[in-house]
């Protein structure tokens, strides 16, 4: 029930349908103040939980969290996949160290928010819109391609700790073939990071402004003689 409430693979697939469906504010309420509560108490359950099951739900979480987001093109639904990926880090390291996922779960809580409140800001909805950043804001663009940067885990940015963190612990305790296949599967999540981030520095919105006249106006002085005829 708490990782359906959360989000974690395989009860995710309400999540980025319902995050799709609803506006960016509210969506920012859903992607981390609702997930505060259950993320708690599985914290404080952290220690009667099956480390085995933890794992396997974190491994899947990572896989179709990161597979899920490739092809989309709607921010709030990428926003959604990345959450379930993010979550799969947590939990992957959740019986062994509660401690470590607080501060996983705070830093990605830290930088969603303020990556929500950036597309709340600029009205940006999909990503053909986030190429008109630059043009709307370049200081709010080049925060954008910082924190997606952060939340892809690219160092030396902060999102890059936690991960490395998590696989430091894992590999002390003898799981290196587990470490090796979650690090392999962060990959799909850094690919529409990056595909985010090119879309946002290095593509500009056409710019129409050599039209003098829209095309409605050419359209009645085409019909102005016909009409006085």
């Amino acid at each position: 029930a708490i990782a359906m409430k959360l989000g974690i693979a395989p009860f995710h697939l309400w999540l980025p349908e319902t995050l799709q469906g609803i506006n960016i504010k509210t969506g920012l309420i859903l992607s981390t103040w609702q997930k505060l509560a259950p993320m708690s108490l599985l914290i404080q359950m952290s220690s009667a939980t099956n480390l085995h099951l933890l794992m396997l739900l974190g491994l899947t979480s990572t896989l179709l969290g990161g597979w899920g987001g490739i092809n989309q093109t709607q921010t709030r639904k990428i926003m959604a996949f990345s959450s379930i990926a993010h979550l799969g880090w947590m939990a992957s390291i959740l019986n062994l160290s509660p401690n470590l996922t607080l501060f996983n779960f705070l830093l990605y809580i830290t930088m969603t928010s303020t990556l929500f409140m950036t597309l709340l800001t600029l009205n940006t909805k999909n990503m053909t819109e986030m190429t008109t950043f630059w043009s709307k804001s370049p200081t709010l663009s080049a925060l954008s391609l910082l924190l997606l940067l952060s939340l892809s885990g690219l160092p030396p940015l902060t999102g890059f700790l936690p991960k490395w963190l998590i696989a430091q612990e894992l590999i002390k305790q003898d799981l290196i073939l587990f470490t090796l296949i979650i690090l392999m599967s962060s990959l799909l999540s850094l690919f529409f990071y990056l595909r985010l981030t090119y879309t946002l520095s290095l593509t500009l919105a056409p710019n129409l402004s050599f039209f003098p006249l829209p095309w409605t106006a050419h359209k009645k002085n085409f019909m102005a003689p016909m009409i006085t005829s």
